[in-house]
């Protein structure tokens, strides 16, 4: 596999790659930029959308615009309106502040807070209704996710404890049980942060400090190690015309 550079935007924390099938255009957020990009792979397109507050993640509205995970709560956007606030399931909690999250196929919106110092963290599910949903407490910082194909599983990663979690997942009511570890990345290849889930239900996990994207098979043993030119790569994400592209996001903070 070989590593292309895409384009140069100096984030300070990018994170979040979302491609847009529909428009073909590729989404990341700067998480300390307080911003989001938007990038057309056709023209070469590049915008920036300032939003004034720190993003975790952001996903697409099928009304229009996007709902974000920000420092302290899920809000919609739109360049109409701005931030509109929706519920802020921390709030109190001043050192706290959104991660990574992602929709399932069902639209529910799934999101991780983190602090800098403690486990009091946690996994988040903002449903259709606006209902916010505790799904897993005790997170150190809450960071990559995802499904299998078949739905039947879902993954989660605590970085600091270098591990990512799976879970039984029950589409139809969005809940998660029997957690157990899917894979612990060793001391010296950073830690797992930002993933995304193949057609073939292999996870590709990107390593913060690690200069390494790594693909595990669906029993959670390394296949192939994409070697990266960066020491923070922070996520990553199939896009392009067929999706056969990874798109991977990275840091210089």
């Amino acid at each position: 596999m070989e590593v292309e550079h895409l384009i140069s935007v100096n984030c300070e924390l990018g994170e979040g790659p979302l491609w847009h099938p529909e428009e073909a255009v590729l989404y990341w957020v700067d998480i300390d930029g307080r911003c989001f990009h938007r990038y057309v792979l056709g023209t070469k397109t590049h915008k920036v959308f300032e939003v004034g507050q720190l993003i975790g993640a952001l996903a697409f509205r099928e009304s229009g615009g996007y709902v974000l995970a920000t420092e302290n709560s899920f809000a919609f956007w739109d360049e109409t309106n701005g931030l509109q606030p929706v519920a802020e399931p921390e709030a109190g909690k001043t050192e706290a502040r959104f991660n990574d999250g992602k929709v399932d196929r069902q639209g529910r919106f799934w999101a991780g807070t983190m602090t800098d110092d403690d486990d009091t963290s946690s996994l988040y599910r903002l449903d259709a209704n606006h209902t916010v949903h505790t799904m897993e407490s005790g997170v150190m910082i809450a960071n990559g996710l995802g499904w299998s194909p078949d739905q039947k599983l879902m993954y989660f990663t605590d970085s600091p404890r270098r591990l990512i979690y799976v879970y039984d997942y029950d589409a139809p009511s969005g809940s998660i049980q029997n957690r157990r570890v899917f894979a612990k990345v060793p001391e010296d290849e950073g830690v797992p942060d930002g993933l995304t889930i193949d057609t073939e239900g292999c996870m590709w996990s990107a390593h913060w400090g690690g200069w390494k994207v790594s693909r595990y098979d669906p029993q959670g043993k390394v296949m192939e190690v994409i070697e990266m030119p960066v020491e923070f790569p922070t996520s990553c994400f199939f896009g392009g015309p067929d999706l056969s592209t990874l798109f991977i996001t990275s840091a210089r903070v």
